[in-house]
């Protein structure tokens, strides 16, 4: 099992606007092939800088396999469409875990 972390920081007068978007977002990650869960969870601690946010999207997908087919089919797709609508406005940083 993969677990695949991509971490958004952003100002937090665009919370309401880039926590509906993600959703739908994590929805459409959800379709692709090998993703079999996902949770958006905010960051309470430690705690953002005053005046930002900070969300996370956790991916589960089913093996290795299934996340390198994501990065070599869809990644670039899916990281646009946050660039489209948000720009440089939103910083992302991602990490994968693997189980043992």
């Amino acid at each position: 099992m993969i677990l695949y972390v991509v971490e958004l920081e952003m100002d937090s007068m665009l919370r309401d606007e880039y926590l509906a978007w993600l959703d739908e977002h994590v929805r459409e990650m959800l379709a692709l092939p090998g993703f079999t869960g996902a949770e958006i969870l905010v960051r309470t601690e430690p705690p953002p800088p005053v005046g930002r946010f900070v969300v996370s999207a956790h991916y589960r997908l089913r093996d290795r396999a299934a996340f390198e087919g994501y990065l070599a089919n869809h990644a670039a797709r899916m990281r646009a469409a946050g660039l489209v609508r948000f720009g440089e406005r939103v910083r992302a940083s991602r990490q994968v875990l693997e189980s043992p």
